[in-house]
């Protein structure tokens, strides 16, 4: 059983952020669940795109008020507490935050904890051994 407390992990390596966003890294690929788990908070007034090519996601949403933006059909969504949103077409996204958007995101194939995203909004596949 993996037991972890997000107060105690958002002040240790496993927090990892910009001047926009936080993401705290509940589960990673090494703890062999085979998806990660992340507490993302981004701050009112930010905006993200982001092209996950080679993972799967799925975002359900804590606090927060905001909008998701399909960039392939201009659909817009709005994204409030209860709600749910899944990239399951590897959706290249706009996410607007009205307020503190604070999400619970799952990734599949499970990220590593050290990814970086790159110049188009994704992440580099994973690793074949992760």
């Amino acid at each position: 059983m993996i037991v972890r407390d997000f107060h105690e992990l958002k002040n240790t390596d496993k927090a990892v952020s910009d001047a926009e966003w936080t993401s705290v890294r509940m589960l990673l690929a090494g703890d062999g669940m085979g998806f990660s788990f992340h507490i993302t908070t981004l701050k009112a007034g930010s905006e993200h795109t982001f092209h996950y090519k080679h993972h799967f996601e799925s975002v359900y949403c804590i606090s927060g008020k905001g909008s998701i933006t399909d960039l392939a059909t201009g659909e817009t969504h709005e994204i409030r507490p209860g709600v749910m949103y899944a990239l399951d077409q590897h959706d290249k996204h706009t996410v607007r935050s009205e307020e503190d958007l604070v999400m619970a995101c799952c990734f599949n194939p499970p990220v590593t904890g050290t990814e970086v995203h790159q110049a188009d909004g994704s992440y580099a596949p994973a690793p074949a051994d992760a």
